[in-house]
């Protein structure tokens, strides 16, 4: 499955500000292990689905550390028997783009 996500903290304290507390989340995603990018908008994961709820979990309450409220966007692409779909989708894009 591959996910899109992006946390916002609603505020953080006096240790960094909100782009630590994302960059917090991010590195709980970097150090899981599972394939990832992240963009302007949305950190993407692939992996199963525990897995990936776990980590996404997991980058939720690191935010929610240092901020009283975190808002979650979601968006999953649930694909059993199928991996190597976070580069994969962007190459056939790229393909059909070149025809």
């Amino acid at each position: 499955m591959l996910v899109a996500f992006s946390i916002s903290p609603s505020a953080a304290d006096d240790t960094g500000g909100v782009a630590e507390a994302v960059a917090a989340a991010v590195r709980v995603v970097r150090g899981s292990g599972l394939p990832n990018e992240t963009n302007a908008m949305f950190t993407n994961i692939e992996g199963e689905w525990d897995e990936v709820m776990a980590v996404v979990k997991q980058a939720v309450d690191v935010v929610a550390e240092v901020s009283p409220r975190v808002g979650l966007v979601l968006k999953a692409d649930i694909r059993p028997g199928f991996t190597g779909e976070l580069t994969a989708k962007v190459q056939r894009g790229e393909e059909a783009l070149a025809e």
